[in-house]
């Protein structure tokens, strides 16, 4: 690659970091519908064919920010296992999950996130994505459980204590989040005690 080809290529990095982190400035400030290319170019302090240069539309922008952000989500789920033949959930070290992490690292997106009018766009893809990665990497022991219901019941699970968590505004650290994640998920009650009296 020539040098002027390097220069090239850090200006469009450069472009685009500043489009993205001047997109998530609107959004935490109002509705991702309501915020224009042109709002947008000049918070980033660019034009509008910089803009155009680079991505069709803000959806396609907005897009971009997600896709990274799902990426990074998925090498953090696939960091317990990626490397071993068997994995053993009944063994998980609290520290090798490294979920929490990932998104503690991206707490100030994630918050805006949250906090928008693309909430449910997020919930789909970030529910997607790891539904795909489960069903298709970790092949379940045959126990009588549909393998589907049960990708679909242990996502909803692990995405909702993530959204509790994020909207908590971090109440609890990444490590003590990863404890009660293992806690959870190797405790096999037999039996729960209930609050009701029964009338005799």
């Amino acid at each position: 690659m020539t040098e002027n080809n390097k220069k090239i290529d850090r200006r469009i990095i450069r472009s685009r970091e500043a489009l993205r982190e001047a997109l998530l400035s609107l959004m935490s400030n109002k509705p991702f519908t309501s915020i224009s290319i042109t709002e947008i170019v000049e918070v980033a302090n660019y034009n509008r064919g910089t803009f155009y240069s680079n991505y069709e539309s803000k959806e396609a922008l907005l897009d971009e920010i997600i896709s990274g952000l799902i990426q990074d989500l998925l090498r953090s789920f696939r960091a317990p296992y990626e490397n071993v033949e068997l994995f053993r959930i009944d063994e998980l070290p609290a520290k090798s999950v490294m979920i929490f992490d990932h998104i503690y690292q991206h707490a100030s997106i994630y918050s805006i996130l949250l906090k928008s009018d693309v909430l449910s766009n997020i919930r789909e893809k970030m529910f997607s994505a790891l539904k795909k990665i489960t069903q298709e990497e970790l092949i379940q022991l045959d126990n009588g459980i549909d393998s589907e219901l049960h990708a679909i019941y242990s996502i909803h699970a692990l995405v909702g204590l993530v959204f509790y968590w994020v909207e908590s505004d971090f109440k609890h650290s990444s490590a003590y989040m990863q404890e009660q994640l293992v806690k959870m998920i190797n405790w096999r009650p037999a039996a729960a005690k209930t609050a009701i009296r029964l009338n005799r």
